[in-house]
């Protein structure tokens, strides 16, 4: 289960939506299992179909992350046309046997479509979110 704060949530949608119609990804960094650093990346790919972090920014996040004794407890990014849910190429891209990987979907500007996933081993297990006020 994930359990993250209505603030940290609120922030990933907001950056999902401005960054509408192209995908956002980013990170949630924190120290065991507790999400709590909210790092908005750059889409490399600049698509509304991909996603992908730019090399060196990623170098640069994981560094300082390191540098803090911490780790990327989320990974999220947005679809901007299809439900929240992996691709393919979400799942070959899914290299943080520990994080929980959160996609926003932004195909309706009205809902929020907010859902967590572990993914190990190209396995897929939706799993429960619990938000803190």
């Amino acid at each position: 289960m994930l359990s993250i704060s209505q603030e940290l949530v609120d922030k990933i949608v907001a950056h999902a939506r401005a960054d509408h119609p192209d995908e956002a990804c980013g990170v949630i960094a924190g120290k065991n299992g507790v999400p709590e650093r909210f790092i908005p990346m750059a889409n490399a790919e600049r698509s509304p179909t991909f996603y992908a972090f730019d090399s060196m920014e990623q170098f640069r996040v994981w560094r300082e992350m390191d540098d803090r004794d911490e780790e990327p407890v989320v990974i999220y990014h947005s679809h901007t046309a299809t439900e929240a849910y992996p691709s393919r190429t979400d799942v070959s891209y899914a290299s943080e046997p520990d994080a929980h990987y959160v996609l926003v979907s932004t195909r309706d500007e009205n809902e929020v479509e907010f859902r967590s996933y572990r993914i190990l081993e190209g396995v897929i297990t939706e799993e429960e979110v619990r938000f803190i006020p």
